[in-house]
């Protein structure tokens, strides 16, 4: 249901590869309820994960469409990849499952892709880097977002990938010490590579960060990733 004024609110969805998380916003992107957090459920299959989403939407009160922001490539809302979720995600239609479990109409874009409509500026370019179970990246140009970017699979260093050298595990394996030394090299890396006007670093392992960062580099709030939701119905 709309608000007495007409206005719509919009259910946003972030899937992570350890926590779901909802909130309900305005036509402003204002939160109007608080944030829910769920653990992702193991193994992270389409089903159970759309369950958790529908327990955790009942528990928001009313809304007239979804956002959710996906941990993987996704085109037409049609998930392609989800390396730190399931196989099953392969091909999955989340936009049509979801919409006919919660019975509104949904919009799916990559998890950092969504970061990143909730945190840019709009001006020049801009990198958003999401440091939780894996490495997410998205870019945008003059507030144009350059889709399927993925940057977490390609090569960095030593042989392995930015997600290998700087998801969780790798956090988890080596200690926050050596993973900021590897994290600031990645920094000057993408720096080099894409020539960013401002880089920011967001999701839930952002704040183990303890290097000083450049100028033109910001640690951006996790929320962050929900309030982006709104941006997916901005036609």
């Amino acid at each position: 249901m709309t608000q007495e004024d007409g206005s719509i609110l919009t259910l946003t969805v972030d899937i992570g590869g350890s926590g779901i998380k909802v909130i309900v916003l305005d036509e402003a992107g204002k939160p109007l309820t608080e944030r829910l957090r769920q653990d992702t459920p193991q193994p992270p299959k389409p089903d159970t994960v759309i369950e958790t989403i529908v327990q955790l939407a009942t528990l928001q009160g009313e809304f007239d469409r979804v956002s959710a922001g996906f941990p993987g490539v996704v085109q037409a809302g049609v998930t392609k990849t989800a390396v730190n979720l399931d196989p099953g995600w392969g091909g999955f239609d989340l936009a049509t499952a979801l919409a006919n479990r919660l019975g509104k109409p949904v919009r799916v874009a990559n998890d950092a892709d969504v970061q990143g409509l909730g945190t840019i500026s709009g001006k020049g370019v801009e990198m958003v880097i999401t440091l939780g179970t894996g490495f997410g990246s998205s870019l945008f140009v003059e507030g144009r977002l350059v889709p399927n970017l993925e940057m977490g699979h390609h090569r960095f260093r030593k042989g392995e990938t930015y997600e290998q050298q700087l998801g969780r595990a790798a956090l988890e394996k080596e200690g926050k010490k050596k993973w900021n030394s590897r994290l600031q090299k990645a920094i000057a890396s993408l720096e080099k590579l894409f020539n960013y006007d401002y880089l920011y670093l967001g999701g839930g392992e952002a704040k183990r960060i303890s290097l000083e960062l450049p100028p033109n580099v910001k640690i951006v709030p996790n929320i962050n990733g929900l309030l982006g939701g709104i941006a997916l119905w901005r036609d």
